[in-house]
Formats: structure tokens, sequence, C-alpha cells
């Protein structure tokens, strides 16, 4: 399971720019700003739909013809031309399972991530089956789920450490956490590059979601 909100997209004039700085070709750009209450905006002021990207909020950017034209040459000639995706920054909430976590956490370079904490408020609510990732072990997991939240009301009552030890070492790579997480285009573009076919279900669905993203065709090589 792998759930993802509250999505923005940032930086788009700041990065047009700094690509064509190496040629001073600043006046073939095309991009400009659109208005706060565009007419693509099917609900106006609450931003909800936009042509530009359907499911997040209004994108208020056109890249023109020119500019896409050149940002895609450039991505398509390598990482050492294509610093300007490195100038496109997102901002988004992720919930997902620790395993997946795991694997996200290789990515070091272009990420920061405010996680919710297990060490602080892993006793703050009853565990349930909803907090875990189990498609396909829901029955296993009940009797985990049973223990957990058993040490959980024990250490509450008691201010126990030891059951609070008991809650972290137990807890399956399946439990889901939030992080609000800062990416770029160009991690974005390894991300899709390693993962788009990988084992796991979460990843492929999350490289779905880097393919509805503003002029995505930047980051993954599509039309």
């Amino acid at each position: 399971m792998i759930e993802i909100n509250n999505v923005e997209v940032l930086g788009w004039e700041a990065a047009i720019r700094g690509m064509r700085n190496p040629l001073n070709s600043w006046d073939k750009s095309d991009s400009k700003h659109v208005e706060e209450n565009c007419e693509d905006c099917v609900y106006k002021r609450d931003y909800s739909v936009c042509k530009h990207n359907p499911i997040h909020e209004c994108f208020n950017f056109d890249v023109g013809t020119n500019d896409l034209d050149l940002m895609k040459r450039l991505a398509a000639a390598g990482t050492d031309h294509s610093k300007y995706r490195r100038m496109i920054t997102v901002y988004l909430d992720i919930t997902a399972p620790l395993y997946w976590w795991k694997e996200f956490d290789t990515y070091k370079v272009g990420t920061v991530a405010n996680s919710c904490s297990t060490m602080h408020k892993i006793h703050a609510k009853e565990f349930e089956l909803d907090d875990f990732s189990c498609e396909w072990c829901p029955s296993f997991l009940n009797g985990v789920i049973e223990t957990l939240e058993a040490w959980r009301k024990l250490y509450l009552e008691t201010k126990d450490k030891r059951y609070w030890y008991a809650m972290i070492q137990l807890l399956p790579s399946s439990y889901n956490q939030r992080r609000t997480v800062q990416l770029n285009y160009e991690v974005l573009a390894n991300m899709y590059g390693s993962r788009k076919s990988h084992k796991l279900d979460e990843w492929r669905e999350f490289c779905k979601w880097i393919e509805s993203l503003p002029y995505s065709e930047i980051i993954t090589g599509g039309k």
C-alpha cells in the first residue's frame, strides 16, 4: 500500500532561466505564468483540477514549446546536461510500509524527509489492521497486532520501558509510516529508471504517480 497526498511542484521559472544560461538564449524562452484563476481550473480557486496537472493542485505555469523541446533534448543527453531538473522541486506526503521506506532511503542525494516517529508515538493510538500493508498476510498479522496492542496498554499503564522496547522490536516491516518528503525531478528520474518495473507493487504505483506530474516526459523520457 502507498498513498501520496499534498503534492506541490515548484521552481520552473528559475530552472528554465538557468537552463538557458550556458548559451545566453533567454530571448528564446516562451514559458509563462498563467492567471491564478485561469479558465483551465475547473474548480477555480479550489485548484482541485487543472488540465496541466489533473490530480494535484493547479499548476499555474505553462512551459512553452521552445523551452520544453530544449528540456527534453537536455534530459536525453544525460545528467551532465539535465542539471535544470535538480531545480524543479517536489513536496509531497507519502504513507507507505517500512519495507518500502527501507529501499527509498537508498536515495540520499537531493531528498529530505520528516517522518512520523515510531520512537515517540508508537504507543499513541490503538494498533489496527489498517495500520499495516498486509494484502498477502492479514490473518497472520492479527496475532501480531493483538500482542502489540497488549504491550501498548501495559506500557501506558505502567510506563515500563520493557513494553515499549517490545513494541519497537516486534513492529513488522509492513507497518505504514507517513513522511513529508522533498524531492526534485532529477532524483525522480533516477527512481523512475531504476524502479518502474520493480517487484514491489508500491514502487510501480509510485512510478505511475511520477508519470502524472507536470511535464513528466522530462523525467520518464516519454513523448
